[in-house]
């Protein structure tokens, strides 16, 4: 079966010439009550977040990612559309979940990971998914970042030499200019041992305009980066998210995508899988499928972690290795992944370990016995993993 992606719904006022260019995208986000009531009629609920909830967390949407939104409940509206429930008292109420704050050695750096860090470059983005996580940082209209705080960070990743990884983040670091964003790609580059660059993005989902020619050679110029997308939901897939993305690996430019379970917007296997599927035709690796963060605002939006593990357990079986992303929960207050998988072990004896598989299958597994179990020759590679462990982050 040859899967469809069918274009936006561009409105007929708007030129295709405007439609198609990301700047402009960015330019006519919409903001306020008016402008959204401009494209939807809304509900009583989401009036109610507008007037009451405008300062908890900033409100931005593109034209283009407002037009795939459906009426009230649509799992897209969910997600750009503020809700009175945000407003409301939650089980668990956390400005920075992932405990970035302590974790923050130089400005705009998050170390968490003794061989990565979080660089973020702007706290902008094109769209506040109701479910952010770093509603602390986020929306303070901060475009790029100051150069002095540019240059504290930059200095930072240089003398911490067990740093191999850079994830650009923020905000969404593909707001920013392509010189802006040439510029940091190559002072990067230019740290001896940063090997691999990630660029987290919610662009090629909300603004797929954005990935250019120009934005591919960038990236291509600074290899290997990868970029990490953002796809939720399959509606989300349209003509021009296929064509964005399928633009970045014809130029060798790996995708992977994570996404977030969320509460009624997409915490259906049948959903996963759909997505998931189409990912994986445009050549795009689902790798995340992430737990809710408790974040301010967002209980609504969250699944629980029986539910999420249900539908992993679903999937299992039914969808290919390639196409199944790893689900995992962020331990709050900067505890770090922790990845969830169903438990097919039903008895332990000794060596031998007792299963039931997807499809009811039961069998055993005999481990060797630990005395024949022997450790490889390790030449160098044993002093190169003990300086990576001994890299820890500071904090």
């Amino acid at each position: 079966m040859k899967l469809h992606f069918p274009p936006s719904p561009k409105p007929a006022h708007i030129a295709e010439s405007d439609w198609n260019n990301w700047t402009w995208q960015l330019r006519h986000s919409l903001k306020s009550r008016a402008d959204f009531e401009k494209t939807f009629e809304l509900s009583e609920n989401e009036r109610a977040a507008f007037s009451e909830g405008a300062e908890l967390f900033n409100i931005r949407t593109t034209p283009y990612y407002a037009s795939l939104a459906g009426g009230e409940g649509d799992s897209i509206r969910q997600i750009l559309m503020p809700q009175k429930f945000e407003i409301e008292e939650g089980l668990q109420q956390m400005l920075d979940p992932l405990g970035e704050r302590k974790n923050n050695p130089a400005p705009r750096v998050i170390h968490r990971y003794s061989d990565r860090v979080l660089f973020l470059i702007t706290d902008i983005c094109s769209v506040y998914c109701r479910f952010c996580t770093r509603k602390h940082f986020t929306g303070q209209e901060q475009a790029f970042i100051r150069n002095e705080e540019y240059e504290q960070a930059i200095n930072y990743i240089k003398s911490h030499p067990g740093i191999r990884e850079i994830i650009l983040s923020g905000g969404d670091p593909l707001t920013v200019s392509d010189g802006q964003l040439d510029r940091v790609l190559g002072d990067l580059r230019a740290i001896e041992h940063v090997e691999i660059i990630r660029i987290g993005s919610r662009m090629p989902v909300v603004c797929p305009m954005r990935i250019t020619d120009d934005l591919v050679k960038i990236l291509k110029k600074h290899k290997p980066v990868f970029l990490m997308s953002h796809f939720n939901h399959p509606n989300e897939l349209t003509a021009e998210a296929a064509a964005g993305l399928e633009k970045l690996v014809d130029n060798g430019v790996p995708v992977m995508n994570q996404m977030v379970l969320l509460n009624g917007v997409n915490n259906h296997p049948a959903l996963v899988q759909a997505l998931n599927r189409r990912l994986l035709f445009l050549r795009v690796k689902p790798y995340y499928m992430f737990q809710c963060d408790p974040s301010q605002g967002t209980d609504h939006l969250r699944t629980s972690i029986e539910d999420s593990l249900e539908i992993q357990k679903e999937l299992w079986g039914h969808l290919s290795g390639l196409a199944m992303p790893n689900l995992s929960v962020d331990i709050p207050d900067g505890g770090g992944k922790t990845y969830l998988v169903p438990n097919y072990e039903t008895a332990r004896e000794g060596n031998t370990r007792h299963y039931k598989g997807w499809d009811g299958v039961v069998a055993k597994y005999v481990s060797p016995a630990p005395e024949k179990i022997k450790k490889p020759e390790l030449h160098h590679y044993e002093q190169e993993w003990n300086k990576l462990k001994a890299a820890k982050s500071p904090l």
